[in-house]
This record gives structure tokens, C-alpha cells and sequence, in this order.
């Protein structure tokens, strides 16, 4: 006999209450419990009853076979995905609205229609027409594509199982219901159980899915916490709407490494692959301008060269202006206090404005030197030979520490045009490469010595 209980459920974090409550005690936001009915079945049977299907093997026993893989011809993605899309695998996409998640994993059709791969498209957002629309844009006119719009999740996973194809795509998990749950689509209850029927879907029947997930405010994907550790692989599609490039991260992979990114560019067809995004970011770089220094991040096991810039200019108010674009404001004051500190620049009467160029976030501590030399070169009003790339991370008393994969940002450094590079001298130990200069360095002053 089932047993309905009234509960209530916190739509950010998925924790439930048996009462009512203004401030989740888990996540501590306001305003967020909704009451659900749960319906309880009592469960009779005993201990005796339970067939053991599975047994523990010790790990030495068992067998290992290696992922069959289906490759998107997209280098990018494939590249974030760890080599192609895994068989029985499900993937989360997620990225804020009109970033380009559909028009993506639309491209991906076409190109796995083209190996007489059946894929599925359910939309819970759009018409048949309206896809049919945005494919002829895109070109995607493959005749083992197969679109179906539905939003009831037996309905879909019947024809999931009528059709069996090779990969589906939901889009989006929000707009899913379940008829087994009383709450509205898109609450914590929902989509847990639709993500956890097309996991059993896709690990029952081998089939590669995708699910886009809308995202929140604050940028991370709507809905429970478990949904991202339900899923085998969480890709973030990130960028500024006014821009054109767009970058695809893996903050989560099972079947490969996890902070890989891929670089696209919006344009009228679609996206476009930018295989070399150090050369994209740099377009445009001003030549002999004081406060344009360049320096190279690390994405994933791909070094990024980028641009650093800063303005200094003398502020008209009691209380100087501190920004920072890009990267980490906090690291921005303690770089300055460092310069002001350490070599006596008085920054205390400049406003300040860092950025980095192309719209980019980065935190790496490694642009530490590069942002120091940005903000001197801004101040003294000198520019830095364009040639020059500079990377390292400052501490407190202005020592320069060493950075994590040094060769390979100066490999990419060299086949950019670089001649000389300004690093750590604890990471030039054991570098020779032909056709740049690697000059070590010990502390800012030295540094700045160098460049000036």
C-alpha cells in the first residue's frame, strides 16, 4: 500500500524539511522550499528474500575494456570530451541563454549523421518548425536525424526504447516531467528522476546522451546539486554574448581530464573551430604602447598566450579607483601593494585598470609578473619590446616562483614569434629550446630591470 507524505524541498540545493522554513538550513537561501507530495510504497520483503546478483571481485580479477568511442569530427569538443563520446555515457551541458548549447550539439548531428549515426533530438523548448528553421541555417540536413518534441518523459523514453539510436539529445532537463511527481517541470524532484531514468536508459542500452541544463544567476547549472554528480561528464559552455568566441570547459569527465577547453567562434553558420586560440587572442595587439604585456595561462594541458593591459592615470578624487577584468581583483590590490612595498612606486595618487584583452577570465597565479610589468610599464609610461612574453608568480616580498608546465608555455611562446621570455629562475633549469631567449629571474626587480 503506497503512503503519501507531504514534504517540503529547497529548490537550490535539493535538501527537504518536514515543515516549512524561510532560510534552508543547508545552503542557507532564503525563500526557496516548496511543498511536494512523496509517495511512499512499503516494502515487504525480507532479507532472505533479496537475490545477490552481484558478488565483490578483488580488484585484480577483473577485466579491463578499453571505452568504445564515436568521434564528432569536431577537434574541439572531442578534445573536452576526452577523445569523442563514450557509448552509455551521459553528458550535462550547461551555459547561460543564446550562448550557442543547441546550436552546438546540432552541428555535432550533422557530422555524426554523416558516419549513418542515428541520433535523436528531443526539444521540450522549440517546435518542429522552429528546428527545422535554425538546422537549415546551419546546414544540418542529415537523414539519419530524427527530431521529436515532447516534453513527458514516458512518452520519450518509449520512443527512446522503439527507436533505439546511438545518441540522444534533451534539450533542455528542465522542461521534462514526470507523471510520478506531483511538482511543477523544472523543480529538484523532477529533474533528479528524469536525469535518473535516462541514466538507466543509457546505461541499460548503451546509448550516448546529452542533456542541457539551463543555469542560474549566479552561473552554475539549475537545479540539485546530485545532477552534476549523477552524470558522467559536466561541460560548462562559457563567453560574453557581445563576443564572438565562445570557450566549452570540462569541469567534470569520468572518461578523460577535467579543466580541457575548447575555443569556438560565433558567426553566421554556426561555430567555428579556433584551433589556435593563443593567435585569436592576441589579433589586434597594439605594437611599442606602454602597459601591453604578454603572458601565457594554462587551460586544461593547453598553454593560452594572452594580453595583459593596464592604465594608470592620475585619479581626481581623495579615494583612487581600483578595477580588474579578467581576473582576480583581490590579486590585482596585493600585486600593486607588492610594487608600492617593494619598490617604492607610489600608486596611491593613480587610478588602476586591469584587463585582460579578449574578454577571458583567468586566475592562474602564473600571470602574477605579467600583471606587476603591465601596471610598471602603464606608470613609467615605457614600453615593453613586443616580442617579449613574461609569466611568473609573485609572492609577497616579491620573490618570483616558479609556474607548473614552463616548456610547454615556451614551446608555444617560440612558434608565436616570441624571442624572449622572462620566467622563474627556478623553472630554467633543464630548458633548452632553439630560437628564444629564457631569462631567469629571481625577484619584481629584477624583472622590471630587465624589461626597462
Amino acid at each position: 500500500m503506497a503512503k503519501q507524505k507531504t514534504v517540503y524541498i529547497c529548490q537550490e540545493c535539493g535538501n527537504e524539511s518536514a515543515k516549512w522554513m524561510g532560510q534552508c538550513s543547508a545552503c542557507k537561501q532564503w525563500n526557496t522550499y516548496v511543498e511536494e507530495i512523496k509517495v511512499k510504497t512499503r516494502n515487504r520483503a525480507s532479507n532472505n528474500d533479496i537475490e545477490i546478483k552481484n558478488k565483490p571481485q578483488k580488484l585484480s580479477t577483473i577485466a579491463m575494456n578499453k571505452e568504445k568511442r564515436i568521434l564528432t569530427n569536431i577537434s574541439e569538443l572531442d578534445r573536452v570530451l576526452g577523445g569523442g563520446i563514450v557509448n552509455g555515457s551521459l553528458t550535462l551541458v550547461g551555459g547561460d541563454p543564446g550562448i550557442g548549447k543547441s546550436t552546438l550539439l546540432l552541428q555535432m548531428c550533422q557530422t555524426l549523421c554523416a558516419k549513418d549515426i542515428h541520433v535523436l533530438y528531443i526539444s521540450g523548448e522549440e517546435s518542429l518548425g522552429q528546428i527545422k528553421m535554425r538546422a537549415d541555417r546551419l546546414g544540418v540536413n542529415g537523414e539519419n536525424l530524427t527530431l521529436y518534441t515532447e516534453t513527458n518523459l514516458t512518452l520519450c523514453t518509449n520512443v527512446i526504447n522503439d527507436l533505439k539510436p546511438s545518441v540522444v539529445i534533451v534539450d533542455s532537463i528542465q522542461t521534462i516531467y514526470s507523471d510520478e511527481i506531483t511538482s511543477a517541470a523544472g523543480s529538484v524532484s523532477q529533474v533528479r528522476e528524469v536525469t535518473s531514468s535516462l541514466m538507466k536508459i543509457a546505461k541499460g542500452l548503451g546509448i550516448s546522451t546529452f542533456i542541457v541544463g539551463h543555469v542560474t544567476k549566479e552561473g552554475s547549472i539549475a537545479g540539485p546539486r546530485v545532477l552534476e554528480h549523477m552524470v558522467d561528464t559536466v561541460l560548462y559552455f562559457e563567453g560574453v554574448r557581445s563576443a564572438s568566441y565562445r570557450i566549452l570547459r570540462a569541469v567534470k569527465n569520468r572518461f578523460g581530464s577535467t579543466n580541457e577547453i575548447g575555443v569556438f567562434e560565433m558567426r553566421d553558420k554556426g561555430l567555428e573551430e579556433v584551433p589556435n586560440p593563443s593567435e585569436y587572442m592576441l589579433t589586434g595587439r597594439p605594437i611599442d604602447c606602454a602597459g601591453s604585456i604578454v603572458s601565457c595561462c594554462m587551460e586544461g594541458s593547453r598553454p593560452m598566450l594572452v594580453e595583459v593591459q593596464a592604465l594608470m592615470s592620475s585619479t581626481n578624487f581623495g579615494m583612487p579607483r581600483r578595477n580588474a577584468t579578467g581576473t582576480d581583483y583581490n590579486r590585482v590590490v596585493l600585486l600593486m601593494a607588492v610594487l608600492e612595498k617593494k619598490l617604492g612606486m607610489q600608486l596611491a595618487s593613480y587610478d588602476s585598470y586591469v584587463n585582460i584583452a579578449g574578454g577571458l577570465k583567468v586566475t592562474e597565479p602564473a600571470l602574477d609578473l605579467g600583471i606587476i610589468c603591465a601596471i610598471a610599464s602603464s606608470f613609467k609610461n615605457i614600453s615593453v619590446d613586443p616580442k617579449t612574453i613574461i609569466m611568473g608568480e609573485v609572492g609577497l616580498t616579491g620573490e618570483v616562483r616558479g609556474i607548473t608546465m614552463a616548456e610547454k608555455r615556451i614551446i608555444e611562446s617560440k612558434k608565436l614569434g616570441f624571442k624572449k621570455c622572462i620566467i622563474s629562475k627556478a623553472n630554467v633549469k633543464g630548458i633548452d629550446i632553439e630560437g628564444i631567449e629564457v631569462i631567469g629571474v629571481e625577484n619584481v626587480a629584477q624583472a622590471l630591470q630587465i624589461i626597462f
